[in-house]
């Protein structure tokens, strides 16, 4: 008798504690924790723990508490799969990610057929949000607005140029070579070769002995800061003096540590330095306080989160459907970003894109510095 009375207290107690634990607003942050793209995992991981930590503060949402569940998705696609089904389960409302865009359009599937609302800071390729789901947001741009500014700058400034369109092969890397070069020919310019490599090679000797057959100049490549690092320190080695361009996938200054001096004039695409957002100034204390430089998409990944949240309260409750619809009836939202508001399909209204210029900053390391249009 005793032991049936203690066994339903037992279970009294485990019903009464995971009620409370279910009283907790669940975000999922998802993205490279590990590997070779750890390092924009990392953005989207400490942007997403400080906004959670400083929402929180300010009493939470609709007066939940938030707690971050992490998925490392390791930049697969697979990997991405399991992570959304693991946050389904362990019942996530809202998502932070995923990085890659070949991560992001599988998982947002498994989110949009379980209620979950998923906003990237990241993933560029327009497929995203051109599949009519209700679920999908980006606080970042498309590829094809990035391809369009990448297109232009060449036509204005290199005109004459004999252009090399390289891509990873992967949904983002090629989607954004691909939005380059439709804008490059839009413009006259005819590219001199169009490949594809394979991501997590090493040795890129073979394509860059065709660049030097073809008299390449210029080099845009659709890909990770991992692979433009290794092409553009052997393009140096195998004296070709080409510029490269590429866009948002290689922000990151881990660049500079795998190029070398081969860095210095590499040109690249990316929205005017969130960093320097007169919003952003108080969060980027904190982060530079914690001894984490907040470049890139870290504040992308932070605005998210604020996003989620005003949308959740302007819902009156934290529901992931509910939230998306009123993330685009409601805004535009107050982020560290600025202003962002959403169009019926989860982009935002207000995309911008400039050019960013690669070389020694005042302490002789090499890192980027936007140069403008």
């Amino acid at each position: 008798m005793k032991k049936s009375l203690l066994s339903a207290v037992a279970l009294v107690a485990m019903v009464a504690y995971s009620g409370a634990a279910r009283a907790d607003l669940l975000i999922g942050v998802a993205g490279p924790l590990t590997g070779p793209n750890a390092a924009f995992g990392a953005q989207l991981q400490k942007g997403a723990e400080q906004a959670v930590a400083d929402i929180n503060a300010a009493g939470g949402i609709n007066g939940e508490k938030v707690v971050i569940e992490l998925g490392d998705d390791v930049s697969d696609p697979k990997q991405g799969i399991s992570v959304a089904n693991k946050f389904v389960a362990d019942g996530v409302k809202f998502v932070v990610g995923h990085f890659n865009s070949g991560v992001s359009i599988p998982a947002s599937e498994v989110y949009a057929e379980n209620g979950i609302m998923q906003i990237t800071p990241a993933s560029t390729n327009p497929k995203f949000t051109e599949r009519g789901l209700w679920n999908t947001f980006r606080t970042c741009g498309r590829d094809d607005q990035q391809g369009a500014v990448a297109g232009a700058y060449i036509a204005k400034h290199a005109k004459d140029a004999k252009v090399a369109v390289v891509h990873d092969k992967t949904p983002y890397g090629q989607g954004l070579a691909d939005e380059t070069k439709k804008a490059l020919n839009g413009a006259g310019i005819t590219e001199v070769m169009y490949e594809g490599i394979q991501p997590g090679e090493k040795d890129y000797s073979a394509l860059i002995a065709k660049m030097k057959g073809a008299g390449v100049t210029m080099v845009y490549f659709g890909g990770l800061h991992t692979e433009a690092g290794l092409i553009l320190r052997q393009m140096a080695d195998q004296g070709v003096k080409a510029t490269m361009m590429s866009g948002d996938g290689i922000t990151s200054n881990e660049l500079a540590s795998i190029a070398g001096d081969a860095v210095n004039g590499t040109l690249m695409t990316f929205p005017p330095d969130p960093r320097n957002n007169p919003n952003a100034k108080d969060a980027v204390e904190k982060f530079r306080k914690a001894g984490f430089e907040p470049e890139a998409y870290t504040l992308y990944s932070y605005a998210a989160v604020q996003i989620f949240a005003q949308a959740a309260k302007a819902a009156g409750k934290n529901d992931g459907t509910a939230a998306a619809e009123a993330a685009k009836a409601k805004g535009p939202f107050k982020t560290v970003i600025g202003d962002i508001g959403f169009d019926a399909k989860g982009d935002i209204t207000r995309p911008d894109y400039t050019m960013y210029t690669w070389g020694k900053g005042a302490d002789g390391k090499y890192t980027y510095k936007e140069t403008g249009l």
